[in-house]
């Protein structure tokens, strides 16, 4: 515990006293974000961020990990999360194109793989274990490349993406030191304490944007790190601890590809359906609505903290109540509303008056 305490720290003051200058960097490169259509802020913000959070729990790996030349786990996070931080800053000042982003993303997944992070097994409720052999490379590819743009979907607002990685990474410490997985505990601690350095500058009203450099690392780093420790155990609640943890951001995903596909858009095409545009758009303040996603991550990391140490019964129990009540809060606030064209609208489509 005292070698997780000083990795949060040194990850905490390292992203805490470099973001000025990685905010005075932006600048001079032109890397700053533009208001524009889908944008909430109204003056140019600097976008780099992401350099000082990497920059923070890269040098707490580095000085609490000691055995770093014989870890190929480690050294699969360091050398994947550095391509994908420079991804990631290549996309700031260029802006590359969706497929080529999805290429990077895919490629960083791969490292991780090539040196021996992967999903091995999936828990069976009813019992054993079911050992994935070469089908685990997929799936754990498909893990990362999702969690990386989960975090970046929910990145728009002031201080929403470094304020939920934060909360998600404190709950898979917390289930790390449940599980005595030291290597994961050391890395959440670390993760932990960059992304809340960073949120210093970032909570609203924001002086330094992460840009996807910072999304796409802490997307990376919260799915390797539920790769290494929570979904290598051999509890019931594998699949269910690190999905309940990081819950805001996959089930925002989740409801937009619905969204999407019911209103026959394509999945990648943005839109304003999100939980956080949803909470402006019902007339929450910024700052409110952040502070109710933040609230919605806390509630959920209990959640995955409580189904870690519970019976299958009341792992399901607790899952199934929790998903309940998103889905149910989700169409409350019109998350899953159907788009009706013109003529729809006056042949009164569905049968409603509309």
């Amino acid at each position: 515990m005292q070698s997780a305490l000083f990795a949060f720290i040194i990850a905490f003051l390292v992203a805490y006293l470099l973001t000025p200058l990685i905010k005075n960097l932006s600048l001079i490169t032109g890397a700053v974000d533009k208001p524009g259509e889908r944008r909430v802020h109204i003056r140019p913000v600097p976008s780099l961020g992401g350099i000082a959070i990497y920059l923070g729990v890269v040098l707490a790996i580095l000085t609490t990990v000691t055995d770093l030349s014989s870890n190929r786990s480690i050294q699969g996070v360091l050398v994947g999360s550095t391509f994908i931080l420079i991804l990631g800053i290549v996309d700031d000042l260029k802006e590359l194109r969706p497929r080529y982003k999805l290429i990077g993303q895919i490629l960083a997944a791969a490292i991780l793989v090539a040196f021996g992070v992967r999903i091995e097994f999936i828990t069976n409720p009813f019992g054993g274990m079911v050992y994935l052999g070469i089908w685990g490379i997929p799936l754990t590819i498909f893990w990362v490349v999702s969690i990386i743009n989960a975090i970046n979907l929910i990145d728009g607002l002031d201080g929403l993406a470094a304020g939920v990685s934060t909360i998600a990474a404190f709950t898979l410490l917390f289930v790390a030191i449940q599980e005595g997985n030291i290597l994961t505990v050391l890395m959440t601690a670390a993760l932990a304490g960059g992304a809340l350095g960073f949120l210093r500058y970032n909570f609203n009203p924001a002086k330094i944007f992460m840009g996807d450099t910072g999304s796409m690392f802490l997307g990376f780093m919260l799915a390797t790190v539920s790769t290494v420790g929570a979904l290598k155990s051999a509890t019931a609640a594998t699949v269910l601890v690190p999905i309940m943890a990081m819950g805001v951001p996959i089930f925002d995903t989740l409801f937009a590809i619905i969204r999407r596909s019911f209103n026959g858009k394509p999945v990648s095409q943005a839109d304003q359906g999100h939980l956080h545009h949803r909470l402006l758009q019902i007339g929450l303040s910024h700052r409110q609505a952040v502070i109710v996603v933040y609230l919605i991550s806390i509630c959920l990391g209990f959640t995955a903290i409580a189904i870690n140490g519970a019976s299958t019964s009341e792992a399901i129990i607790l899952v199934v109540l929790t998903v309940g009540a998103l889905v149910w809060g989700a169409w409350k606030l019109g998350i899953f509303e159907i788009e009706f064209t013109h003529s729809e609208r006056h042949a009164g489509k569905f049968g409603e008056e509309v």
